[in-house]
């Protein structure tokens, strides 16, 4: 429970409104350590790197690791090194003996490094630690933005450079780049702990969430609002996958081959596991994929991982972040906590730079926010680990990798400035003024806030048994994941716009006006606050401003 809770309290507090578009920092050198056997099939990303902008360095794979980190900094001086890809699987097995069945040829071997927290919690004694490459100092904290292709042979490799070049090229702008899918699993630790868990799960959606952002939760918890019909758990987990979003994120158990189960009375039901992958078929939008789990990413499993078989699906994630061995709590929710923050809040332009400062910072802060304190004073106080916090957190820089490319640029939508104020003739219509960056196709909503529902969510104090009563799971774990009351669609060009939205009747309370702008080249998103009708909400005390019985503060994802 302790570490459900830990991780979901981690990314409650990394987002909030986000800052205007990132400007690109100057290109850099991207040094990938690549197989003869694989340079042709990389040849595509090469080119497509160097069309960038980027200065793209290819060396051999061959020797010692020691060898191969001196070819890394050989590469160009420290100051211009940004990038390093490592090209192709891990040679040695857990156990850092030999097990892989693809030749050495083909392999670029990990250094490993001695377990120091998780050992205590059934860990292996050792970890992969592709970190290692990247720290060009040898403090312990990488300075390149890292990350592992792992292919065993060319054509997977093709695979997925196809899937990295599709991604960035793509030119659908639709909703899904606004998306975020979260699937939390419960580990069947009792009726009290797993309600625990749901609360905390509740305040990730009412907090933790940019507005603009639409959010689907999963819950594998009989009990929750947010789960589906229980048989079908692992369907809806392969769904959210294969519906598209900016994000998939799972919060639980995991093992290299397999998620968590599902657990009822008498009865367990699989989420996700290697067998399930050849049913992911993400048409559009392939979500970058974030496993705050254990074990998801052992890239040095005998068999490949979870992580390595989703990356090189077709259908698949374009990218995996997980760890390769026991993951703990409070590291992994600051470490949440700084990826999302870089992600939502900074609007970092590329996913290996985000993850590079998460574990940055997640070693040394340059400040301390109050979140991050709160958080390191919980652990002090309820961790298993709690006098060995900073070595908990060195571990995790380890433990967690990006199983796919550090160089993938992060889309953000451009930000749409709103204001939303009644009618002063007709009480039912609610007018909607905003401008927008680029021409295209507006979706403008009337939402509730993330986590508030539009009915009275059902008691289940006992597990039902009769199909009928468990296919009416399905109907209101979409109502629960369903936020709109009212929505408008138009065309808008560069500049102002204005439209109209239809009230319900007895609305009252604090609700918010979405819109998504889907252009030809790019998107557009924004977010406004109103509250609505007489409700004990709207106070004088609250600071805002009031037009008639609304009020509205304006946010932005400026």
């Amino acid at each position: 429970m302790r570490a459900a809770l830990f991780i979901l309290l981690g990314l409650t507090v990394a987002s909030g409104p986000a800052f205007a578009v990132s400007v690109d920092e100057p290109r850099g050198v991207v040094v990938a350590v690549c197989p003869a056997e694989f340079r042709r099939a990389l040849a595509p990303w090469v080119s497509h790197r160097k069309d960038q902008g980027y200065d793209v360095r290819v060396v051999s794979n061959t020797g010692t690791p020691e060898e191969i980190r001196r070819r890394i900094r050989q590469s160009a001086p420290a100051e211009r090194l940004k990038f390093l890809v490592l090209v192709g699987d891990i040679p040695t097995g857990m156990d850092g003996k030999p097990a892989k069945s693809a030749a050495r040829s083909r392999c670029v071997p990990a250094p490993y490094a001695d377990a120091k927290v998780n050992i205590h919690w059934g860990s292996e004694p050792i970890i992969p630690n592709d970190a290692w490459y990247a720290d060009l100092d040898d403090d312990g904290v990488p300075e390149l933005a890292e990350g592992r292709l792992t292919a065993d042979t060319p054509e997977e490799l093709k695979q997925i450079v196809d899937k990295i070049l599709a991604y960035e090229r793509s030119t659908d702008f639709g909703s899904w780049r606004r998306q975020l899918n979260f699937v939390a699993g419960v580990g069947g630790f009792g009726a009290l702990a797993d309600m625990a868990i749901d609360s905390a799960a509740r305040y990730l959606l009412t907090k933790g969430i940019p507005a603009d952002y639409r959010v689907w939760m999963t819950q594998a918890n009989w009990r929750a609002v947010y789960c589906p019909d229980p048989r079908n758990i692992n369907q809806a987990t392969i769904d959210r996958l294969n519906d598209g979003a900016v994000f998939w994120t799972y919060i639980g158990h995991g093992n290299p081959q397999r998620l968590g189960y599902m657990h009822v009375p008498g009865k367990r039901y699989s989420l996700l596991a290697t067998r399930d992958v050849p049913r992911l078929d993400a048409q559009r939008g392939p979500s970058i994929a974030l496993f705050l789990a254990c074990y998801v990413g052992a890239i040095d499993n005998r068999s490949d991982c979870l992580a390595e078989e989703m990356l090189r699906q077709r259908g698949g994630p374009v990218a995996v972040v997980a760890s390769s061995r026991v993951a703990m709590p409070y590291a992994m929710a600051v470490m949440g906590m700084g990826l999302m923050e870089q992600c939502f809040e900074r609007r970092t332009a590329t996913l290996g730079e985000a993850l590079l400062q998460a574990k940055r910072t997640l070693v040394n802060p340059a400040k301390k926010s109050e979140v991050r304190t709160m958080l390191d004073t919980m652990a002090s106080l309820v961790s298993p680990s709690a006098s060995k916090l900073e070595d908990e957190r060195a571990e995790h820089v380890m433990l967690f990798n990006l199983i796919g490319d550090p160089c993938l640029r992060i889309r953000y939508p451009q930000p749409v400035t709103l204001l939303a104020t009644p009618s002063e003739s007709d009480p039912t219509k609610l007018i909607v003024e905003g401008r927008s960056p680029i021409a295209g196709r507006a979706v403008i909503e009337l939402v509730r806030p993330l986590g508030r529902l539009g009915f009275t969510p059902p008691r289940r104090s006992q597990y039902p048994k009769s199909p009928e009563a468990l296919a009416e799971y399905e109907l209101v774990y979409r109502s629960a994941n369903d936020q709109r009351v009212g929505t408008i669609e138009l065309r808008v060009a560069p500049g102002a716009f204005r439209t109209e939205l239809e009230l319900p009747n007895d609305l009252a309370g604090t609700y918010q006006v979405h819109a998504f702008v889907e252009g030809k080249e790019d998107c557009a998103s924004g977010w406004v606050d109103v509250r609505l009708g007489k409700s004990p909400e709207a106070s004088e005390s609250s600071g805002e401003k009031t037009v008639g019985q609304t009020m509205t503060r304006g946010k932005t994802t400026q």
